[in-house]
């Protein structure tokens, strides 16, 4: 097996597990019930909103720490926060110790971002596309049977909504003894980057390979070759007999295509920690990717449109509570599969839709898009059936799903190498920002303190403001795309009518010199 694969396979089965928590989709009704108690008021007042001011306290930190620390140690503490997590949940029963699993939650999912760019680091550029699908595809197949099982185990009476936690707990630890399986990192994007910035560009793993005197005469041939080719990084390895053996006579082995070879490693420079050049390149990134339109308009969609949705999916199990108060139809994990099931087919379809449509009318589809996603969650308000909440749940979520991966696939393609994970670290706390402000102006003692039903109809008007938003936008990109081809099109007559006087100057011209 090559050693991108066996590297994604892994990352990917560490997801599925991290992902597979099956006690989520019924954890309001978990917390308000007997066990715990707790009213549905304090959940939404003082329990929730707490989770969200974790992450976006610690989304920055976590991102420059996970750097750093070259990614694997953060995945490994994520697993250990996860089994933390769930033992809380399980084995105590205060608000204060609740609130305390909030904190350490908004720490779990600051972590993600380790999980997503691991691969950037450990992969080479040509993979990218295949293992960020594979990545992708393991976390939607973990929400999706995290949705089938507890609606199984639930609506069948085999379990409560709090024994779900124990299954949760188990893939939280699997997780983690997995996570120890992951190949540690020997570079990072920014604070171990090498000078050459010398990254496989075969598909291999990076390594750090020990220099050997016979590769000085090979060095400078494979520079300049990778230099017409546009791609400053150095090759991971260089074919040579079977028997060639390093200064301390042992062979260079490295896996391709499935067969071991022997292949001699050309000199790299050993990846030493530099914070300056880690800001000189953060900044390089963002200069070279936000001088860019596309880029803005799209990144800025999707980290407002990914804060309503966050938003949403924390309160909307509140929500249906309300509505259905005496939890006669719990159908939760259902609406959970069913909505990354139909996110993950919306996704794919995504892929087949040509790029170019959605960047000639970028502004009017966001517009649209934002409209609709803006009507099905203040209609959520107003819902007093449950079956009725959970369709237009379903339906903002495919929706949304779909157009974030346009987004992603869209501004993916005007970014330098290496910057996708810095912009969706980027987009990812602008996003967590103004959920925050979201939730202090709706649920907090400073703000509306609202009910859900309330919350849900300002979520609403939220996304009904960024459609009328990208309506000015594309309005006024219109009219003056409409100015530019009416000056063209007068620069053309006038062009024109030159060319015609001149034509005529022309024929005219011998005529009068035979007179």
């Amino acid at each position: 097996m090559q050693p991108w694969l066996r590297v994604s396979l892994l990352l990917c089965v560490f997801g599925f597990f991290r992902e597979l928590r099956v006690s989520e989709p019924f954890v309001t009704e978990f917390l308000s019930g007997e066990w715990r108690d707790i009213e549905p008021e304090q959940l939404n007042r003082d329990v929730y909103p707490i989770g969200t001011y974790s992450q976006v306290a610690l989304l920055v930190f976590m991102f420059l720490l996970t750097d750093v620390l070259r990614y694997k140690s953060i995945i490994v503490f994520s697993a250990c926060l996860g089994i933390v997590i769930w033992s809380l949940l399980l084995w105590t029963e205060s608000l204060a110790a609740l609130q305390v699993v909030q904190v350490l939650y908004g720490a779990y999912m600051a972590s993600e971002v380790a999980y997503y760019t691991y691969i950037y680091a450990k992969i080479s550029r040509e993979k990218y596309q295949q293992v960020t699908g594979n990545t992708r595809a393991a976390i939607l197949l973990g929400r999706f049977l995290s949705g089938v099982i507890s609606q199984v185990l639930v609506s069948t009476g085999a379990m409560n909504v709090r024994d779900l936690n124990y299954i949760t707990l188990g893939t939280q630890a699997v997780s983690l003894l997995w996570s120890f399986l992951l190949p540690p990192v020997k570079t990072s994007v920014y604070f171990y980057a090498r000078d050459e910035n010398t990254k496989p560009t075969d598909g291999m793993v990076a390594c750090d390979p020990v220099p050997t005197p016979q590769q000085k005469e090979q060095e400078q041939k494979q520079q300049d070759q990778l230099e017409l080719h546009g791609d400053n990084r150095l090759d991971a390895s260089q074919k040579v007999s079977p028997d060639h053996t390093t200064p301390n006579n042992e062979p260079n082995e490295s896996v391709e295509n499935g067969t071991a070879t022997a292949k001699t490693i050309d000199a790299q420079p050993k990846a030493r920690f530099s914070a300056s050049r880690a800001v000189r390149l953060l900044w390089k990134h963002l200069i070279s990717a936000y001088r860019q339109l596309p880029v803005v308009q799209w990144s800025l969609w999707w980290a407002l449109a990914m804060a309503g949705f966050i938003q949403v999916q924390v309160y909307v199990q509140l929500l249906w509570h309300e509505i259905d108060q005496q939890q006669g139809t719990l159908f939760n994990g259902g609406a959970e599969a069913l909505l990354t099931l139909l996110g993950a087919m919306s996704a794919l379809a995504a892929g087949y839709i040509a790029n170019r449509i959605f960047e000639q009318w970028a502004l009017w589809i966001l517009t649209v898009c934002s409209g609709l996603q803006g009507g099905l969650i203040f209609y959520s308000g107003f819902a007093t059936n449950i079956w009725v909440a959970y369709v237009l749940y379903i339906l903002f979520g495919t929706l949304y799903l779909f157009m974030v991966t346009m987004a992603s696939a869209i501004v993916a393609k005007y970014l330098e190498e290496d910057s996708f994970g810095l912009i969706f670290g980027i987009n990812m706390f602008v996003a967590v920002g103004v959920q925050a402000l979201l939730t202090l102006a709706t649920i907090s003692e400073r703000g509306l303190m609202l009910d859900p039903r309330d919350q849900f109809k300002v979520y609403g008007g939220y996304f009904l403001v960024l459609s009328i938003i990208y309506l000015i936008a594309a309005i006024a990109a219109s009219v003056a795309r409409v100015w530019q081809l009416r000056r063209e099109a007068r620069a053309a007559t006038v062009n024109a009518g030159v060319e015609r006087s001149v034509a005529t100057a022309e024929r005219c011209e011998p005529a009068t010199v035979s007179g």
